[in-house]
């Protein structure tokens, strides 16, 4: 930016709130509801998690990185405006991909059509693999699974035990003349037709002859191109070889059950999803705040992060009102549950203009890089600091918990979109409205101790959230994150001022939100999709609940014996009251003045004695 240029901080700080409304908007018609359509798609608890997980991992490494690479290259723009337009691109990739149809969760409205049409497609795909010998070959589980509207329980290796296998062994060489239409099977080829829904093993006696004669002359012409040319199968054999490496992995793919096809596909897409949209936050962020620096004005930077909360809380509740209006079915055979995707898009596009004039300034001077480091080390330096880091990790992973399988329980209560959204919107004005209360709790409680709360009303919203009884039954326990989030992140942003150097408080508040929203989240998603999985929805809630409030009565105790440090925050002195700093210059003044008057009697009369 030239010196020249005007600057205009109110415009700027339009353009900000604007940019941030729109985006949290679009995370929030989209982002919470995630884990419903994977649900829907046929990925277990433990998939989604995996795939969640990999979502906060890659956006904890991406971040930083790409905001240091769009300052290094002066692309902050450009990385800006391409995050937003491949984002939603790449959203809408995410349509492209096919259900599984294996453990397929629908919503409440169409769980009965997708069972009655289950069930009539089984039964016609049955009476079909009954026809002939062909058909009865050609008919698989895989077959049946990959039909719309079917529904087939996960195969493991245990449930082919009740398939008869037809075997024979290699040195019986007489048989009867009785058993020569009903030939058997050697080691090498054996044919088993499973019927996957009814358990019912059917054999076609016309195929298993087939097979067994095209063996049998298989095996004559190996023996006899063994004999003859030993060398040039040697070679055919190594040409192979090198052939199915090259195809290994596609092979694999193909191998796999529908089910870990669909898992590898969404990790991939939602894994470019956040390599696309994880350099927006950041590097607006830094854009805006070397402004507002420029201009001596970046104590009004904060002002612009309320303004994400109230756009995620209009996100979360307006695509929930909206989705919960349609029929179950749009567009033919379209869920309706596609509407989230085209409304992030729609948003991100609408986000692009306030990208396109939002002002930045690049602060070559600064170094972000060495500015985190030295953060990390001011938070490893003293032991509150270091409890509250440890408090925001076990905290982020809780949430994550919460965030990735509260719409399940909700879901299974009987709850739909338009109850899923308000209830998430109620959570984040909730949050919002902390800052009201944030003078009366910091005369009650010390930071430290509002830290504890926090994390314990946490704990307590997880043990109701187990506990659901009804589709609104998640909205009381909602009006708690005012105590919870709230309240936890204004213990952390005071932390932050107590332990940050001059000018370090915002890369601190970066460590400790990294810490929660990123790395916790990964490691909650991976932790508790296996949870789920193993144990259940109602027992996720409960152990986090158990852990947090452990946590809480430990930090309570290793507060009270931690040294409390409080550095000096010179921008604090700087920023004091006029007033203040009027009657000290005055009394400054005085002392002068005083001590002025003062020394030229003590001149003048020592003076007059001499002329004396």
């Amino acid at each position: 930016m030239r010196r020249n240029k005007q600057i205009d901080v109110e415009r700027a700080l339009a353009l900000a709130s604007v940019l941030n409304f729109l985006c949290s908007c679009a995370k929030g018609c989209l982002l919470p509801f995630l884990t419903l359509y994977l649900r829907q798609l046929g990925l277990t608890p433990a998939m989604t998690g995996v795939v969640m997980g990999t979502r906060h991992l890659i956006a904890l490494v991406w971040s930083p990185v790409a905001s240091l690479l769009s300052k290094h290259y002066n692309k902050r723009r450009a990385v800006i405006g391409g995050s937003l337009v491949c984002s939603a691109a790449v959203a809408l990739v995410l349509l492209l991909i096919p259900p599984a149809d294996v453990h397929e969760q629908g919503s409440a409205c169409n769980t009965s059509n997708l069972t009655s049409g289950a069930a009539h497609s089984l039964g016609d795909k049955l009476l079909t693999s009954s026809v002939g010998p062909e058909t009865s070959t050609s008919t698989r589980p895989e077959d049946l699974v990959s039909q719309p509207d079917v529904t087939l329980p996960a195969k493991t290796i245990t449930d082919t035990k009740s398939a008869p296998v037809m075997t024979t062994s290699k040195t019986s060489n007489d048989h009867r003349a009785g058993d020569k239409s009903h030939p058997q099977l050697s080691q090498e080829t054996v044919a088993v037709a499973v019927n996957s829904s009814l358990r019912d093993p059917q054999i076609s006696s016309s195929a298993l002859y087939h097979v067994t004669s095209s063996s049998a002359a298989a095996v004559r012409n190996k023996r006899s191109n063994s004999k003859s040319a030993s060398v040039e199968l040697q070679g055919e054999k190594t040409a192979a070889v090198e052939e199915e490496r090259h195809f290994d992995f596609l092979e694999s793919l193909k191998a796999m059950d529908p089910q870990h096809q669909l898992f590898f596909m969404m990790l991939i897409v939602v894994s470019a999803w956040e390599c696309a949209s994880a350099p927006l936050e950041w590097t607006a962020d830094d854009g805006l705040y070397e402004y507002l620096d420029f201009a001596d004005a970046s104590d009004r930077y904060s002002s612009t992060g309320l303004w994400g909360l109230l756009g995620a809380a209009c996100g979360a509740g307006g695509a929930g009102l909206l989705v919960s209006q349609l029929s179950c079915l749009i567009a033919g055979q379209t869920r309706r549950s596609v509407v989230h995707f085209y409304c992030y898009a729609a948003l991100a596009a609408m986000a692009l203009p306030a990208a396109c004039y939002l002002p930045l300034y690049l602060n070559k001077k600064r170094d972000r890089a060495n500015g985190l480091l030295k953060a990390v080390q001011l938070v490893r330096g003293s032991p509150r600091a270091l409890l509250c880091a440890i408090t925001t990790l076990l905290v982020g992973a809780a949430c994550s918990s919460v965030e990735n399988f509260l719409l399940w329980q909700m879901q299974d209560h009987g709850s739909n979109e338009l109850h899923m959204g308000l209830s998430l919107a109620l959570a984040l004005l909730s949050q919002a409205a902390f800052p009201l209360l944030a003078g009366r709790v910091s005369k009650i409680l010390s930071p430290g101790r509002v830290l504890a709360v926090g994390a314990t009303c946490l704990g307590l919203q997880c043990f109701y959230y187990s506990f659901l009884w009804g589709p609104w039954a998640a909205l009381p326990a909602q009006t708690l994150s005012c105590l919870s989030s709230g309240a936890l992140w204004w213990a952390v942003s005071a932390q932050c001022e107590d332990v940050a150097t001059p000018g370090a408080e915002r890369s601190v508040r970066r460590v400790y939100s990294a810490l929660s929203l990123h790395l916790g989240s990964g490691l909650g998603s991976f932790a508790g999709g296996y949870v789920v999985q193993r144990f259940g929805l109602t027992w996720l809630f409960r152990g986090v609940a158990v852990g947090l409030t452990a946590w809480c009565v430990c930090l309570l105790l290793l507060q009270w014996k931690a040294p409390r440090q409080r550095r000096i925050n010179y921008s604090r002195l700087l920023a004091a009251n006029a007033s203040e700093a009027s009657d000290s210059e005055s009394e400054q003044e005085r002392d002068w003045l005083d001590k002025a008057m003062e020394d030229d009697r003590s001149n003048n009369n020592y003076g007059r004695r001499i002329n004396h």
